[in-house]
């Protein structure tokens, strides 16, 4: 692992996929990139007048896959600050490069064009758990930490701590098969955060969930957002849940993805997902949304 607040760089490549929807949890370690990749950031995440430092900076970046006349462009000159302690989601069709943008960040993935530029490390939770189903909770969430090099003692009592964290502190000796869909993945969120990882990457992490079970990991993610104050870049096709969590929401285009449109969610929180200030700021990303694919499906 890199130390905290360090600075890790990805430059152009020419990579193909690398099958990253195999692994639920990746942490990145790369070489330190100087200071002045980043940039603070004036008004960022609805902070007007105000400048941070920026811990995720894409810069231009352009993905392909394959080449020649198979070639496919996933993401086409994309460019995006992530604050600090910023929660940003991302919103598009299916097939627009969102999940390829969290592999770049997360370093999966290299960018034909262009810089990947992230402060400090990462952790990457896809929507399936992917829990070992031979281990139980904690010796889920354990792995994490024995792969930092944690001691036994101190990996088992601070797996117990991110347990009762995710309100899972009576299931710790539980194995994957006898836990909810909702409590496996709460698991799959405590096993992210023993990684201390600074940005948080999740790709659609609770869509296989029902609303209720969603609702309550909604709240739960909000209030361990809050007090972590990790930077989270979370990717959704849900707009109600990106206006429920977000500071900002991205908008990509349908394939290859650019950088559409951006909404700053001026809505206080605690929020609820049927609050009246969220429902209307959906309407408007659900209206910009179906613009954008019906403008697709035109072409």
């Amino acid at each position: 692992m890199s130390e905290a607040g360090s600075a890790s760089s990805r430059i152009p490549g020419d990579v193909n996929g690398t099958g990253a929807g195999a692994a639920t949890l990746v942490s990145a370690r790369l070489p330190q990139a100087p200071a002045s990749a980043f940039p603070a950031v004036s008004g960022a995440g609805g902070r007007p007048g105000t400048a941070a430092p920026v811990a995720v900076h894409l810069d231009g970046v352009s993905k392909a896959f394959d080449s020649g006349r198979s070639a496919v462009l996933a993401l086409d000159r994309v460019t995006l600050p992530v604050v600090a302690g910023e929660f940003v989601c991302v919103v598009g069709a299916s097939g627009c490069g969102k999940s390829t943008l969290l592999n770049l960040v997360a370093g999966l993935e290299e960018p034909t064009e262009g810089r990947v530029n992230v402060a400090g490390r990462t952790a990457l939770m896809f929507q399936e758990p992917a829990l070992f189903p031979w281990l139980t909770a904690a010796g889920n969430v354990e792995l994490a930490l024995r792969l930092r090099g944690v001691g036994r003692s101190a990996r088992r009592r601070r797996a117990l701590e991110l347990l009762d964290l995710v309100r899972l502190g009576g299931f710790a000796q539980r194995r994957p098969h006898e836990l909810s869909g909702g409590m496996r993945q709460r698991v799959a969120l405590a096993r992210a955060l023993a990684q201390e990882a600074e940005v948080l990457l999740m790709d659609e992490p609770f869509a296989a969930l029902d609303a209720m079970t969603r609702d309550l990991l909604h709240d739960e993610l909000e209030q361990i957002w809050d007090e972590q104050r990790m930077t989270v870049l979370f990717v959704t096709h849900n707009v109600r849940e990106a206006a429920r969590l977000a500071d900002r929401i991205i908008l990509l285009t349908s394939r290859p993805g650019r950088v559409s449109e951006e909404f700053v969610v001026g809505v206080d929180r605690p929020r609820r997902i049927e609050a009246p200030e969220v429902s209307e700021l959906a309407s408007e990303v659900t209206f910009r949304l179906r613009e954008e694919v019906a403008r697709h499906a035109g072409r």
